[in-house]
């Protein structure tokens, strides 16, 4: 028997899958047949499309929501869907996009060189997408960082009591740990403050 799965994707554990969830079930396919990645889509080294092309079989087919779902390097969507199309025999359905529809058996030639255009051209935008992702990226953090935004944990402060706890570990009466012990510090930060 023929088996209808759904592969999801979002980039990151904050982001809510559910709008690609719900796309799923309207088309009929149960959560438990959906594959769900927390993952950045820049390569397919990820553990649940790595189970699902495990699992699925010539016959099958497997349902995305839009194309970028999938991945966002132009070159690896388009070996991907050779993969699953072509060596595994699987048909793709892409929601968002119906000509990108491989269950359409009576598709000829034309139908199927703009079906391939259309891959190439969503394939190209998803990954034109992620580098504007990263420039944008790049680009907010050098304007935060040219007016003084600092990132990352402030620095610890040292405790007033530092300089005695130094002077007690300088003369080996106690250990690096123990000296942070006493400043409420981890050994490393302890030993940071010394070098510094």
């Amino acid at each position: 028997m023929d088996n209808t799965y759904g592969y999801a994707r979002v980039s990151s554990r904050e982001q809510n899958e559910d709008r690609q969830f719900i796309a799923m079930q309207d088309f009929g396919i149960q959560k438990k047949f959906v594959f769900l990645d927390k993952q950045s889509g820049k390569d397919f080294q990820r553990p649940a499309y790595k189970r699902l092309l495990k699992k699925i079989k010539p016959g099958d087919t497997l349902v995305i929501k839009s194309i970028d779902r999938l991945g966002r390097d132009y070159n690896e969507i388009l070996e991907q869907w050779r993969i699953i199309t072509k060596e595994r025999q699987v048909y793709i359905v892409v929601l968002d996009m119906p000509l990108l529809d491989t269950r359409q058996k009576e598709r000829d030639l034309t139908g199927t060189l703009i079906a391939d255009i259309v891959l190439q051209l969503l394939s190209y935008v998803a990954q034109t997408e992620r580098e504007f992702i990263h420039r944008r990226q790049a680009e907010g953090i050098a304007a935060a960082q040219a007016r003084g935004v600092k990132f990352g944990r402030p620095p610890t402060k040292r405790p007033t009591s530092f300089q005695e706890v130094q002077i007690a570990w300088e003369r080996q009466e106690i250990s690096a740990r123990e000296a942070a012990r006493r400043l409420n510090v981890n050994h490393m930060t302890f030993l940071t403050w010394v070098r510094q």
